[in-house]
């Protein structure tokens, strides 16, 4: 008889065992929703403008969840409103590739090209973010006023 008839509680923890260390090895180790209380401490600091605070936080929280897309999004909005573009391209650019449809980055990426004064990268997230939503969803409307205003030179207020 095979040890694992013998033995049933013991084959359910093994099987419990292989799966958590599965979940770790591909860089699980948190839940969504412990990422989720993570992120809702550093959307707080940025939205007090702690970009020097949001930035440890949501690096820590990288440290824990490196495959969320939001936490490099909201990493690499925090990046750019502190002022270091390279290092917002480089999160902005890990989020979609983890999520092609994140709204939110694209919008994001979409601005820090204005910043760079490079308005046909931005009109690319703008046409993705038609494709994605349409003409009507908010990170399209945004980032289509944020063209707007780069385009007739006018100041923009960075979000």
């Amino acid at each position: 008889m095979p040890w694992h008839h013998l033995f049933p509680g013991l084959a359910l923890s093994c099987a419990a065992l292989a799966l958590s260390s599965s979940a770790l090895a591909d860089g699980g180790g948190g839940s969504r929703s412990d990422s989720s209380t993570d992120l809702t401490a550093a959307q707080r600091l940025i939205d007090a403008k702690n970009w020097t605070g949001a930035i440890t936080e949501l690096e820590r929280v990288r440290r824990k969840d490196n495959r969320n897309a939001e936490v490099h999004n909201l990493l690499g909005y925090s990046l750019r409103q502190a002022g270091r573009l390279p290092e917002a391209f480089s999160e902005y650019e890990t989020a979609l590739r983890l999520d092609p449809a994140h709204r939110g980055a694209h919008e994001y990426v979409g601005e820090a090209w204005l910043l760079s004064k490079r308005p046909d990268k931005a009109r690319e997230h703008l046409e993705a973010l038609n494709k994605l939503c349409g003409t009507e969803c908010e990170q399209y409307r945004d980032l289509a006023k944020a063209i707007a205003a780069y385009e007739s030179g006018a100041p923009t207020a960075s979000r």
